[in-house]
């Protein structure tokens, strides 16, 4: 307080009040932030080797996968990575797959925790939550990548094929799996060859389609460079993951 505040006691409340509201503001901000110095951690990301454009995302996936059908997956150390991850998450990579239990993305791309944001459902489509979901590990997480990974003899389409072939609805909630797969399973009725194979194949793509058209976000972020989406099937007998040509 300056010598003439101090000599007029009724001119020093206001200030006073100011100071004390000043205080509990910087109090507040740096509750909310963590301070200026946690900030600048906040913004470091756990895993710094996560933080790749897309087609180093791509080619680490692959890699990965390459590993894993080889039979000579690394050794993770989890529990240093349980420790890491804490406080955030920066994965390279998302992969929306079939829940089907013989597909495990982690183990497919041979990754450790907090590489792969994986959202997994029968028939691996995209519906409203999952789209959301891949929003936001684009726009919040920083993910250069999406994977729509389908596979092999998948049940769920296959039973779509049936279910529409012989106009006879499943029971429970199945119909809504139905009702998501059934454009693909129609588009790719009239390719030659085996229909299960097309109608999985043309899942995949159809997926890929949606989510990188999906607007706002995840449109914006492939038009700007910093988001590939992309297709492949895993097959089952050997593990391997083709990409499906980008259109």
């Amino acid at each position: 307080m300056c010598d003439k505040c101090s000599e007029n006691p009724h001119q020093s409340l206001a200030p006073s009040r100011r100071s004390m509201m000043l205080l509990a503001a910087s109090a507040l901000g740096a509750a909310a932030f963590g301070g200026a110095a946690s900030a600048k951690e906040a913004k470091a990301p756990p895993k710094p080797q996560n933080v790749l454009s897309p087609d180093a995302a791509l080619k680490r996936l692959m890699e990965g996968n390459s590993r894993y059908v080889s039979g000579v997956s690394r050794r993770h150390d989890f529990t240093h990575e349980r420790e890491a991850l804490v406080g955030g998450q920066n994965p390279y990579a998302a992969v929306l797959s079939c829940a089907d239990s013989r597909i495990a993305p982690e183990y497919a791309f041979d990754s450790g925790r907090g590489d792969l944001f994986v959202c997994r459902v029968a028939g691996n489509f995209a519906g409203d939550e999952t789209v959301a979901s891949m929003e936001y590990t684009v726009a919040v997480l920083g993910t250069p990548l999406i994977l729509v990974l389908g596979h092999d003899n998948c049940g769920a389409v296959d039973a779509t094929i049936k279910s529409l072939k012989d106009d006879k609805p499943l029971p429970g909630h199945i119909p809504s799996l139905v009702s998501a797969i059934a454009p693909a399973v129609k588009t790719a009725a009239g390719q030659g060859g085996n229909a299960l194979d097309n109608a999985i194949r043309q899942n995949v793509i159809d997926n890929v389609a949606k989510l990188k058209s999906a607007a706002p976000i995840l449109n914006a972020a492939v038009e700007q460079g910093k988001l590939k989406v992309v297709g492949g099937i895993y097959r089952l007998s050997t593990g391997t993951v083709e990409l499906l040509a980008q259109g």
